[in-house]
């Protein structure tokens, strides 16, 4: 079971670790990073112990606009020329 559940925007990015952090009851941060949550991960863990958070967070936020596959991008009509 998840510690808690936290929304992304209480998270602080560290640019030093590369990832959202939050900090820990045990005096470490849980972290996580955009390329988990652009996977689809939402579990943020604490390197010094035990417990996890669900990270809150829209996955649109993190997903890549050029990595849209085919199938979503909108077909072309053929144009008849004259």
């Amino acid at each position: 079971m998840s510690y808690d559940d936290v929304e992304i925007e209480d998270m602080e990015w560290n640019e030093e670790l590369k990832a959202f952090t939050y900090p820990c009851p045990c005096g470490d941060l849980f972290q996580i990073t955009k390329e988990e949550l652009k996977i689809g991960e939402e579990i943020a863990r604490c390197p010094s112990c035990s417990l996890f958070i669900t990270v809150i967070y829209n996955m649109e936020d993190f997903t890549d606009q050029k990595s849209k596959s085919k199938i979503d991008q909108p077909k072309q009509q053929p144009v008849a020329v004259a």
